[in-house]
């Protein structure tokens, strides 16, 4: 296992809550956090820019309380997420912020994490990136992070489309530092699977917006509640870059999921033009991994963790049927 030794001790399940923009916000990060598993959110949530400012003094301060009155079970790490595109025009300074207020873990994503390694590590904070294929996990290996996390089939907004099994096994044979695993993990038994394959730490969110404390609108929720895994469509339309996203939020934005099929995103503009709009991804068009079909409830975080670590547990103490007739 390669769980960095500043998160040793602080955590009662090897779980990041994985940072969903308009979705992730300090409340959730505070309920994860509190709970015990590391609670992360993206700069770009926090608006206008100055806000960020104000969400990661409340995070710190909040969880600083916390520590000091439940000694017996800290609080886990946070994080947050930059966005290294080019057409993000806040990473500068959105990372000034993040190193002034010392943030223990950075996500990067679409982008040389170069930069913001040097920084992060200059005041001894970790950076994971977020990859979707072996060549993308070695570049960030390149730029010195110290963790990957592999986006893989059915996880919710972007993800690749490489099966969990085959990326984490090939990342395996060059890679043994920290490994979250994104793709469709919605319980603690789907939590121990991925760390029987190899990886250090599950990578979850469409779970967690179905949670009392998720800044997602209601609908949103309602929809990860109600659909499966049938109602997802994985599409580069809306964002340039291929993601899932629930049918039903797709359909009320006045497109038939079905004509989502082969389009590419330069053929999106004759899909708008026959709406008369462009619909925007994440606020109009909603996003949700394929692990869906199991999530039934809308529980405060704590509940669900609490649920979770029954599940990993059990997990851990029984071992698949295979063995156990080996055993017997």
């Amino acid at each position: 296992m390669a769980i960095p030794e500043a998160f040793a001790g602080r955590l009662t399940l090897p779980l990041i809550g994985s940072p969903m923009f308009l979705a992730s916000g300090p409340q959730l990060v505070l309920a994860q956090c509190k709970a015990g598993v590391i609670g992360t959110f993206p700069t770009l949530n926090a608006r206008p820019a100055e806000a960020l400012d104000e969400w990661l003094t409340r995070i710190r301060l909040d969880l600083a309380d916390w520590d000091a009155t439940h000694p017996e079970r800290p609080s886990a790490p946070f994080g947050v997420n930059l966005i290294l595109h080019r057409s993000n025009p806040r990473q500068q300074e959105d990372l000034a912020r993040v190193v002034a207020h010392r943030v223990p873990l950075v996500i990067t994503s679409v982008g040389r994490p170069d930069a913001v390694v040097q920084a992060v590590h200059g005041y001894g904070g970790q950076v994971f990136h977020d990859v979707i294929s072996v060549v993308h996990a070695r570049k960030a290996i390149a730029c010195g992070v110290d963790g990957l996390i592999l986006v893989c089939a059915g996880a919710g907004g972007h993800a690749g489309d490489r099966s969990p099994f085959a990326l984490l096994a090939e990342v395996r044979e060059f890679w043994d530092g920290p490994i979250a695993l994104a793709g469709a993990l919605s319980d603690g038994r789907a939590l121990r699977a991925a760390e029987i394959m190899g990886a250090d730490f599950g990578y979850m969110g469409t779970r967690f917006i179905a949670t009392r404390e998720c800044a997602a609108e209601a609908g949103h929720k309602a929809l990860v509640v109600r659909d499966s895994g049938d109602d997802i469509v994985y599409t580069p339309v809306f964002s340039g870059i291929r993601a899932n996203y629930l049918k039903a939020s797709v359909r009320a934005a006045g497109i038939d999921p079905d004509q989502l099929e082969g389009v590419q995103t330069g053929g999106k503009d004759d899909l708008f033009a026959a709406i008369g709009s462009q619909p925007k991804a994440w606020k109009d068009v909603w996003s949700a991994g394929q692990g869906i079909g199991t999530i039934h409830d809308i529980p405060s975080v704590a509940e669900l963790v609490a649920r979770m670590r029954q599940e990993y547990a059990a997990a851990v103490a029984t071992p698949a049927r295979f063995a156990r007739d080996l055993m017997a």
